[in-house]
């Protein structure tokens, strides 16, 4: 099952030539178009492959889907970096909604990254995989919808709590270092220990806050594992929404079979190499 959804909105721009309003409807179309300082009025059609509060990262992709499809329809040059930068900005700091930087940046980039965020800023390191590795990798991949989704922004307050108050450090250092080993043992072709490292990776996650799993979530993971899958954990900020898998290659279909029985709906996806893209039709 897909699940989709398409939006559309006509609004009457102010007549003083101002701003949209961001009163909480359509707010991420509204912070671009406000942005790129379109008052004349405009139709758009919004297509999402995954409903909101998949963790997924998707209104970090709207944003940066329509930062892209503004700046081609108005001639604005914008490199990569700085569509990422901006959609951060509209999305974290104009609109005010929670999270990190991640989201913007794989969204911009698409491929296989490491990202190095400090004071200095966002520094986009490339993990140069080869096709024949992502192939298998993603022949041996498996995500699934859980039927649930959250409020990212509500289960990152109390990630922040629990680190204000001391209580997830270690598990955030734990999970930065398993991102280092990930990202060398996707360049030599390592699929088990990628699986394996997804499997620890959980682990820590689940220590970052008391909102991050569930009975639902426990019940896909543990039925996963049994059925062959390497390991795996959700995606986002937790406590709903998707989660991946990575199985033994010939485990794939039964790993799929046995989520499905459990209630979760298997999603057929492909690793996006290029990134944000925008053309102007020819029709």
């Amino acid at each position: 099952m897909r699940v989709t959804s398409e939006y559309y909105g006509r609004y009457q721009a102010p007549l003083d030539g101002g701003p949209l309003p961001l009163d909480g409807n359509m707010d991420l179309i509204k912070a671009v178009t406000n942005y790129f300082e379109v008052t004349d009025g405009f139709e758009i059609s919004i297509r999402s492959d995954v409903p909101a509060g998949s963790g997924l990262g998707g209104s970090s992709t709207m944003i940066v889907s329509m930062i892209g499809a503004m700046a081609n329809w108005l001639d604005v040059d914008m490199s990569k970096t700085e569509m990422a930068a901006l959609a951060y900005h509209l999305e974290r700091e104009v609109i005010g909604l929670g999270g990190g930087k991640q989201d913007q940046y794989a969204a911009v980039f698409g491929g296989f990254n490491s990202l190095k965020i400090d004071r200095n800023g966002v520094n986009v390191l490339p993990a140069r995989i080869s096709p024949d590795i992502i192939y298998e990798l993603q022949c041996r991949s498996v995500m699934c919808f859980t039927g649930t989704t959250h409020d990212s922004a509500a289960i990152i307050d109390t990630q922040v709590k629990s680190y204000k108050e001391g209580k997830n450090d270690l598990a955030l250092d734990h999970s930065k270092d398993i991102a280092v080993r990930l990202r060398s043992a996707l360049r030599h072709g390592e699929i088990d220990v990628v699986g394996n490292l997804l499997a620890e990776s959980w682990e820590y996650k689940k220590k970052f806050s008391d909102k991050v799993t569930n009975s639902t979530l426990d019940n896909f993971y543990n039925t996963a594992i049994k059925a062959g899958a390497i390991g795996g954990k959700v995606s986002g900020a937790g406590g709903g929404g998707f989660m991946y898998f990575v199985t033994d290659y010939d485990k794939k279909s039964n790993v799929s079979k046995a989520l499905a029985k459990a209630g979760a709906t298997i999603s057929e996806f492909n690793f996006e190499p290029e990134g944000v893209v925008s053309w102007r039709s020819k029709a």
